[in-house]
């Protein structure tokens, strides 16, 4: 089969797409065709080996996929031939082939789209496990969505509206504003521009954010926490700038405001009955058609080089998918 292999810890440049055996199956493990993989920001730091954690090397990158499934002996988890599944996983996806076990499959509801699921689950997970069970944001709250037209700030976006927020969406061009507005935003910011924080004011009544969704980092995580309202949440979500912010002690005891943390790989670990209760939430709005997830661009398995180069230059909208086979 084709796959992505990482045989040394570089940038995408030096990695390459390779044939290799197609992968040996044990007990209770499910064998899925790989449609379309998701790329984001983890992946590209696992493969220069920038993560927190290292895969052993070689190992295939590649967390979120969706496919179908080709072998599963005794009917593992309910799975068998045939069935449209989505997937997250520590790494594999960018293969013609995965092996995994049950519990890291969801059954794909009817009509969507492969590219779609492959975009789905780690965005729309780690976005409402933030705004609902880290920031508690109940409806009528004013929600500002830094980077919002990236991959978890668009289902930020999406999620906070679905929850009754009225949603401010922070972002850096004219088309990416364009891109969270057309996916629900109440109202957009240029936080380029030295003023943001007096535009925000303004959109507020001058009250300020009661919760901040930041996949940002950097200088401009700082200035967001300065305006945040009275008894306001700051989810620290990633740090797509580069830069881990240092925030002043004086701010969070000014404001009454809160720092809060948000790791999408712990949840399954801390708190499997958190994420077993948010997926069934998502999927549920998945399958009514009240969530559409942003597909940003689609690459060809051959060029999954430009895929990672697009999400890392943080030119994306949307989350970047690679369709691998149909």
């Amino acid at each position: 089969m084709k796959a992505v292999v990482v045989e040394q810890y570089a940038p995408i440049d030096q990695i390459e797409l390779k044939d290799v055996p197609s992968p040996s199956m044990e007990p209770g493990q499910v064998r899925v065709r790989v449609e379309a993989a998701g790329i984001g920001f983890v992946d590209g730091l696992k493969i220069q080996g920038l993560y927190q954690t290292k895969d052993p090397l070689p190992f295939i990158p590649g967390t979120e996929f969706a496919g179908v499934v080709t072998d599963a002996p005794s009917a593992p988890g309910g799975y068998q031939a045939g069935m449209r599944v989505m997937g997250m996983t520590r790494s594999g996806a960018l293969a013609e082939e995965i092996i995994v076990r049950p519990e890291a499959l969801l059954s794909l509801p009817d009509g969507v789209a492969a590219g779609v699921a492959a975009s789905f689950r780690a965005n729309y997970l780690t976005a409402l496990y933030a705004l609902s069970a880290r920031a508690a944001l109940v409806a009528g709250e004013q929600l500002l969505v830094l980077g919002a037209a990236g991959g978890t700030g668009t289902a930020a976006v999406q999620i906070g509206k679905l929850l009754g927020a009225r949603v401010i969406a922070a972002a850096s061009t004219p088309e990416k504003r364009d891109f969270a507005q057309a996916h629900g935003a109440d109202a957009v910011i240029d936080y380029t521009q030295a003023n943001w924080r007096d535009t925000l004011k303004e959109l507020t009544n001058g009250r300020g954010a009661d919760v901040i969704f930041d996949p940002v980092g950097g200088e401009i995580s700082v200035q967001a926490f300065r305006s945040i309202a009275w008894r306001g949440r700051h989810l620290a979500v990633g740090f797509a700038a580069g830069a881990i912010p240092a925030l002043p002690f004086n701010l969070p005891l000014l404001k009454g405001g809160a720092l809060l943390g948000v790791d999408l790989a712990q949840i399954a670990t801390r708190e499997p009955d958190v994420q077993k209760r948010l997926m069934s939430e998502l999927i549920g709005w998945l399958a009514d058609g009240k969530l559409k997830p942003a597909v940003g661009r689609v690459f060809a398995l051959e060029d999954f080089r430009e895929a990672f180069k697009t999400m890392q230059t943080r030119s994306a909208l949307g989350k970047m998918v690679v369709r691998i086979s149909s």
